[in-house]
């Protein structure tokens, strides 16, 4: 199957001020993120693309906006299954703040018992999540081939539970995955276990690259969990 490389957004104007921004709008990249995602097309350079897909959320447009000047030719989806998660009444409301209310310690050690008042359950979340990204590998599959690799531009808690359910976790144990913002998490999924093959990476991509022929080997053979770990 494809390999999918899960970006977090850059930070954010939130994210600097200590906020849960949610799916309030407006929320965008501080000057920090911008660098980082002014950093992304080299840092993806030679990697060849299937298709972009993101949240519809502008910190993500915003953190694709490099590479797809970049790359004019790149096929960009706006995804609304990736979005972050509907925080209800918690949306807009400062981390201190929230960090004091009884519900912020089922958060951090029971998510999937987890209902934001007037928002979503974090379970659902992640079901939707899961989901979309199941489908989309499946159809860059269908359309470009099993090599192929494909980038999705999601947030912090969904790539959390990608992670979780790609190791088996229980959701429970989602609050121990750190994906930080604009860092590429390598997922592969096979027929029988998927594969982490990178986690929260913030520098050189070109492991996704394809070899120069005198390099040339089996990618898929070697990542598929290899007696000994491979090279």
């Amino acid at each position: 199957m494809p390999t999918m490389l899960l970006l977090r957004h850059g930070r954010t104007t939130a994210n600097s001020a200590g906020v849960l921004a949610g799916r309030a709008p407006g929320t965008g990249l501080d000057d920090f993120g911008h660098r980082q995602a002014a950093a992304l097309p080299d840092r993806l350079a030679g990697v060849p693309l299937a298709a972009a897909v993101h949240s519809p959320l502008q910190r993500c447009v915003e953190t694709l906006a490099p590479l797809r000047a970049a790359r004019p030719g790149l096929p960009v989806y706006a995804e609304e299954r990736v979005t972050e998660c509907d925080y209800g009444e918690w949306t807009g409301r400062s981390l201190r703040e929230l960090a004091e209310l009884p519900l912020m310690a089922t958060v951090r050690t029971r998510p999937s018992a987890v209902r934001f008042p007037g928002g979503e359950a974090m379970r659902a979340m992640a079901e939707r999540v899961v989901a979309a990204a199941a489908d989309w590998d499946a159809r860059i599959a269908r359309e470009h081939g099993p090599d192929a690799v494909w980038l999705l531009c999601t947030h912090g808690d969904n790539i959390k539970a990608l992670v979780a359910d790609a190791l088996g976790l229980h959701l429970d144990h989602f609050q121990r995955i750190a994906p930080h913002p604009a860092s590429v998490t390598a997922i592969r999924y096979h027929d029988h276990n998927p594969l982490l093959l990178r986690f929260g990476d913030t520098g050189d991509l070109s492991e996704f690259a394809p070899h120069t022929p005198a390099a040339e080997r089996d990618v898929a053979a070697e990542t598929d969990a290899p007696v000994g770990g491979g090279a």
